[in-house]
């Protein structure tokens, strides 16, 4: 059967008819449009194209309304077309689609002609503006490859915009989608960072660049290959001749003239909380994706709980401490001490970059490699900087609600994006023992139970020894735990966490507000070795400041749409007792000894605080990470100070110390917060139960010498 419809088949083609003829031709249109109707569903809906060119970021508020960020895809300014030029809109149209005006979507009398010069050996686009225009806005569901199918649905989707747009709509979306390389979209962004200038200030010549940039952004890139370039402006104004929209005289004076680029890349603004903007996107680009919303185009205002008075004072006070650490760090660290090629650190450092490599790939030995890279002077400078910047992180939240009211990633966002509150894990040092303490309290222990001060060896797997040491000989005494934990003392520390068991502690640690980070169970564990982000001390330090009960941080509480209907709600998290209520009042008084006359009395006697506050210093192994968290009732701040490389420090047991080089930021914040009284100076943590140690007198020295 199979055989016969083959040879029967064979012999129509062979010996063709006229009616077989006739049929045939008819049925090539026939199933072109068929094809071409098929590819109708696998285009965009209209529905989609009103939406896409509406572009309405989100507008992201500050919990006193002011803008943190707008959350756009790209570096652009969206302008209207009566913004723009029309210098530029006549130079598009001469070069892209002189018949723009007449045409519906596809420009039936060019396709011809653009056909024939393509098979004549002269490539010729036969793309209107419009189709142009639905290959930008639409690059995966039309694809870019040459064939008949991209074609189709180009024409499919360009006929699509034409019935929901007006031909100026059209323009001013296609104007404000082309890309313009460094960064810059659409035409605003371009003129302001080839020209310098806005988009309505263009004239002809620089009209006539940026439009014959885009038929080939490199190509025709007016900073890199400028030759090119011009030949491709005088191209476009050779157009504009032709088509009526530049005179004869005006061509001959135009052509003759140099491209004048004024280049200055145009760098997205940070805004005031950038860190915290990163962070937000992704929890909003998450919520929107399960909720239909495109965080993009549909103007959603998103209020979250930044103070941004808070937030600036974060910001100073940060700026302020790094810059004197900096100074100190860069003493420190320079080509006389740290930074030449016989210290071993420095060598590993030259061993990590990729100049390095390529010596060795060479045939160079090791120690040659570093010979030759240590005697270019601009490497090992920059090599330094890089390694030897003073970074920070800083943080601070409600703890009555969880608000996140202030968040500082880094010292700037721009030299440094990675992010210090959330992304970075360091130890925490002994800012950790307020769980060790918090268990005990829990357990039943008061700060005034007494631990001898002696020497501790404590046994580990594998007959390993662990001896906690202080910077202090032991006493061979009894010492108070309000005395341990106001002087941070180790060894009595580890004697506690002996007695309340590491897995006691670091469950408490985690149903306080240590819930991403691992902990290792180990008695080590109570000196805070395990590494855990800033964010998560400072969370789980407001459970003590709120009793005990554990609130989650909160970035937002409430979407609305662009017209202030409210979209979604997010109340503060239901609070969690964590620590019981008695305990945490007994770890809050301990914990106001240290700021009072133990390691953190900075705070009163330095920035002169008096309102109730407590907090808690850390300092880890050769003073690489230095915290200081500091709680009241309305806000917890903490602050970590160190350097990416945990293997570079300060070389200073003074100012690596959480003391020195955390709690300073800590300080100046919350007095700059209590001045503006943005919190309030009366607020009380829990009853005093140890009155001779308020801290609620004025100290006798108060020095503002960390003024601006």
């Amino acid at each position: 059967m199979t055989a016969r419809l083959i040879a029967a088949t064979w012999h129509s083609m062979r010996h063709p008819t006229r009616r077989g003829i006739a049929l045939t031709i008819a049925a090539v249109p026939a199933l072109s449009l068929a094809y071409t109707l098929a590819l109708v569903p696998f285009t965009p809906r209209l529905g989609d194209i009103r939406k896409a060119r509406v572009d309405r970021p989100a507008l992201i508020l500050s919990a006193d309304g002011t803008v943190l960020a707008e959350f756009k895809p790209v570096n652009r300014e969206w302008v209207t077309l009566s913004q723009i030029s029309p210098h530029v809109v006549d130079a598009l149209i001469a070069t892209e689609d002189r018949r723009f005006y007449q045409h519906h979507g596809i420009d039936l009398r060019r396709i011809p002609s653009a056909a024939l010069r393509t098979f004549a050996g002269a490539r010729q686009g036969g793309s209107t503006i419009t189709q142009q225009l639905a290959r930008n806005l639409y690059p995966d569901e039309i694809g870019r490859a040459p064939t008949l199918t991209r074609k189709l649905k180009e024409a499919i989707t360009a006929l699509k915009i034409e019935s929901v747009y007006s031909k100026d709509q059209i323009l001013e979306t296609y104007l404000n989608t082309v890309p313009f390389l460094y960064n810059a979209y659409g035409v605003e962004m371009a003129a302001r960072t080839y020209f310098g200038k806005r988009a309505a200030d263009l004239d002809v010549l620089e009209s006539a660049t940026l439009v014959g940039m885009l038929k080939a952004n490199s190509t025709y890139n007016p900073v890199l290959n400028p030759e090119r370039a011009l030949e491709r402006r005088n191209t476009v104004l050779a157009q504009m001749l032709k088509y009526g929209k530049l005179s004869p005289p005006e061509y001959a004076r135009l052509n003759r003239q140099p491209l004048n680029v004024d280049f200055e890349p145009q760098a997205e603004p940070i805004g005031t909380a950038p860190h915290f903007a990163v962070q937000l996107r992704r929890w909003l680009t998450a919520w929107a994706d399960r909720n239909g919303y495109n965080i993009y185009s549909d103007g959603l205002v998103v209020h979250t709980t930044i103070d941004s008075r808070l937030q600036a004072m974060a910001t100073q006070a940060v700026a302020w401490q790094a810059g004197q650490l900096q100074w100190i760090a860069s003493g420190t660290w320079n080509e006389r001490t740290g930074c030449w090629p016989g210290n071993e650190l420095f060598q590993s450092f030259i061993r990590q970059t990729a100049e390095y490599r390529t010596a060795r790939d060479t045939g160079l030995s090791d120690q040659a490699a570093i010979r030759k890279l240590a005697q270019d002077a601009a490497f090992v400078d920059a090599l330094c900087h890089s390694k030897t910047q003073i970074q920070a992180g800083f943080v601070a939240i409600d703890p009555r609600n969880g608000d996140i009211k202030a968040w500082v990633g880094s010292r700037d966002y721009r030299d440094e994006p990675f992010d210090h509150v959330q992304q970075a894990r360091r130890q925490p040092g002994s800012t950790f023992k307020a769980f060790v303490y918090g268990a005990a309290f829990a357990d039943g222990a008061q700060p005034g139970d007494t631990i001898v001060d002696r020497n501790v060896a404590i046994a580990l797997k594998g007959n390993a020894v662990w001896r906690p040491t202080d910077p202090e000989p032991p006493t061979g005494r009894p010492m108070t735990l309000r005395n341990a934990l106001a002087f941070s003392r180790n060894r009595v520390t580890a004697q506690l966490m002996q007695r309340e068991g590491p897995t006691k502690v670091a469950a408490l640690a985690r149903e306080m507000g240590v819930r991403e980070s691992p902990l290792d169970a180990v008695p080590s564990l109570a000196l805070g070795t395990s590494p855990v982000t800033l964010k998560e001390m400072v969370s789980a330090y407001c459970t003590i400041a709120n009793r005990g009960a554990y609130v989650e941080p909160r970035m937002v509480t409430r979407i609305e749409d662009r017209n202030g209907n409210m979209l979604a709600e997010f109340p503060a998290a239901r609070p969690e007792q964590a620590l019981p209520a008695a305990a945490a009042l007994k770890l809050v008084d301990a914990m106001r000894d240290v700021v009072n006359r133990g390691t953190g009395s900075d705070i009163r006697t330095r920035f002169g605080i008096h309102a109730d506050v407590a907090g808690k210093t850390g300092t880890t192994q050769d003073n690489t990470d230095s915290w200081f968290i500091l709680i009241h009732p309305q806000l917890v701040a903490g602050a970590w100070v160190g350097f990416d490389d945990a293997r570079v420090t300060l070389r200073n047991d003074y100012w690596g110390e959480g003391a020195h080089g955390a709690l300073p930021m800590v300080g100046a914040f919350y007095d700059m917060a209590l001045r503006a009284r943005v919190v309030d100076a009366h607020a009380q943590l829990a009853p005093v139960s140890n009155p001779s140690h308020a801290g609620h007198a004025r100290p006798r020295h108060h020095f503002l010498f960390w003024r601006f």
